[in-house]
């Protein structure tokens, strides 16, 4: 695994009005790794991955992209460095099918004149969005309606949508949660195979057995800063339950 980082927080701090969410926050994520994202509620997590995901800007403090400083203005640009996100609410639309959920904002157009004229390419798209749940061992038809899908599946197809589309990192807030055991590990799975085809994964999640089951390294955040990180081999639920509220951390800090 290299040791550079790909994507890079370092003294983030972000407040509106009086009210300091980041105080300096620090977070790292290399190629090819699951990182986890763990703090008590209010603890910054959501602002620091609205910053890095380009929703949000930080008041101080530097993001860096494979090393190169970088300012986002606005969450295409996070896109076009190739990070995506997946929020809870998953932003499909239920009245579409698979593929076009996947290439919503990235519609692909007929090639001359029709494409002029605004016709979609719909066979291109059925067949690179059946090409990417191949891939990532998704079993959805690109013709399936959305609406139509269990709440596995949806996630199933909101983190594949991702991942066709996110060359550096994407950030998954709870992705599972409200899933029940077998679509949980289904989830699970899908994001290893993420990681496994080298794209950076980041896991923000109150379910610290989980988080320790997937994660390669974790997170830790308290108040607005970062207690400090720690690799899941080496950690426990009670580690980070202590971590998360007292700051302080028991075992090996890396």
């Amino acid at each position: 695994m290299p040791n550079k980082p790909l994507i890079e927080a370092r003294g983030v701090v972000r407040h509106f009005g009086h009210v300091q969410a980041l105080r300096g926050a620090d977070f790292s994520v290399r190629q090819g790794e699951i990182v986890g994202l763990i703090g008590d509620n209010g603890a910054g997590k959501s602002t620091l991955i609205r910053i890095l995901s380009g929703t949000d800007r930080p008041n101080e403090g530097e993001i860096l992209v494979n090393g190169q400083v970088v300012r986002f203005n606005g969450p295409q640009d996070a896109r076009g460095a190739g990070i995506e996100t997946v929020y809870q609410d998953l932003a499909l639309a239920p009245d579409l099918d698979a593929a076009a959920n996947i290439f919503l904002g990235r519609e692909l157009l007929r090639p001359g004149l029709l494409g002029k004229l605004g016709v979609l390419d719909k066979s291109k798209m059925d067949r690179l969005t059946g090409d990417a749940m191949a891939r990532f061992g998704v079993k959805i038809r690109s013709s399936t309606e959305v609406f139509t899908l269990s709440g596995g599946q949806q996630q199933s197809a909101a983190v594949a949508r991702a991942a066709m589309w996110a060359t550096s990192a994407i950030f998954m807030d709870e992705p599972t949660a409200n899933l029940g055991v077998r679509q949980t590990e289904g989830v699970l799975d899908l994001i290893r195979r993420v990681r496994d085809a080298g794209t950076a994964v980041v896991v923000i999640s109150h379910n610290l057995p989980q988080v320790l089951e997937i994660t390669d390294r974790i997170f830790i955040l308290r108040l607005g800063r970062t207690v400090g990180q720690v690799a899941s081999s080496k950690a426990s639920v009670d580690d980070l339950i202590r971590a998360m509220m007292t700051g302080e951390f028991r075992g090996e800090m890396t």
